[in-house]
């Protein structure tokens, strides 16, 4: 396959997609009183402000002239009464302001005993339009190497861009540009350099139900090192319980589906698709508890593995 020519038509379906989409969005929310903000006090305001200021709309036609120098605030809830809330394994499609630590257990990795990874992740907003997630892989244990055996390691650190495209009460959309820098080892399948472009959305489609997902390419800048392939996923879930009814206050049942297509000539071809089911749950003062347990359905032996238990401490602030 041309990788080159697919990446060109997956854009330029992208954008399409972002256009249809943003056509006729509804104006709803309430309309925030414009201020001047100097850079450091937009971004400070974004980082440490009021999360309940008013919030406003952003529209795709005015994505070039409105909104970046504007703080972040926290949308609104969907008309259905849904959240912009996070799944493990599912593409955002939203701005956050949070962290989380997440630690995650692969059993029978590449046929080759179990993964062990422990991350940190930050979602740092810079304006409404703007903001970058930072996930710092601190701990990264599997077998690899000549003498095939646990290797504990850093593994390889990832900064992402991210912009908000448009935005109403009911659907968001953004591109985001995550990069992978080579900061890992080899030996447990991490030094790798790549940019992975990808469209991501989120919709409140009815009542409490949520669809996300979204398109990508994966774009390693090394030689030998990483795979082009081209990344999908969809994600659909129901909030249950109200958001103050702790310790299962906007208790979230999911199923995400994440996959990925190779699309170079390096190796042979790899089809690779998992699902997610998990949960989500408030467990007071803006702390959240997240868990899921990914299982592959379709892929060869050199992406394999039987079950990941995932779970994530969530705080929002």
């Amino acid at each position: 396959m041309d990788w080159k020519k697919f990446f060109l038509v997956a854009h330029l379906c992208l954008f399409s997609l972002a256009s249809f989409a943003n056509a006729g969005q509804p104006a709803s929310g309430t309309v925030q009183a414009q201020k001047n903000y100097s850079f450091i006090g937009m971004v400070e305001e974004s980082l440490f402000g009021d999360p309940t200021d008013p919030w406003s709309p952003l529209s795709l036609s005015t994505f070039f002239s409105e909104g970046w120098n504007e703080p972040f605030d926290y949308p609104v809830n969907g008309s259905g009464g849904a959240p912009r809330q996070g799944w493990i394994n599912s593409y955002d499609g939203v701005f956050y302001r949070l962290w989380f630590l997440s630690y995650s257990n692969t059993h029978n990795f590449h046929d080759n005993g179990n993964q062990d990874i422990g991350s940190y992740t930050l979602f740092a907003p810079v304006s409404k339009r703007f903001q970058i997630r930072f996930d710092v892989p601190f701990f990264v244990s599997n077998r690899g190497g000549q003498n095939n055996d646990y290797n504990n390691n850093f593994g390889d650190f990832v900064i992402s861009p991210r912009f908000l495209l448009s935005e109403s009460q009911d659907f968001t959309q953004i591109l985001a540009v995550p990069v992978r820098t080579p900061t890992g080892d080899k030996d447990n399948g991490n030094d790798v350099t790549s940019i992975t472009p990808q469209y991501e959305f989120w919709s409140n489609v009815y009542k409490t139900w949520v669809v996300r997902g979204g398109i990508g390419t994966t774009l390693p800048t090394q030689s030998k090192q990483g795979r082009y392939s081209f990344n999908y996923n969809v994600a659909i879930g129901v909030f249950l319980t109200p958001h103050d009814r702790t310790p299962f206050g906007d208790l979230t049942l999911y199923v995400a589906g994440d996959g990925f297509s190779t699309i170079d000539d390096r190796a042979s071809d790899v089809d690779f698709f998992s699902i997610t089911p998990g949960f989500r749950s408030h467990m007071g003062r803006d702390w959240y508890l997240l868990g899921g347990v990914e299982v592959p359905l379709t892929g060869p032996d050199s992406a394999s593995f039987d079950y990941e238990p995932n779970v994530w401490v969530m705080k929002v602030f």
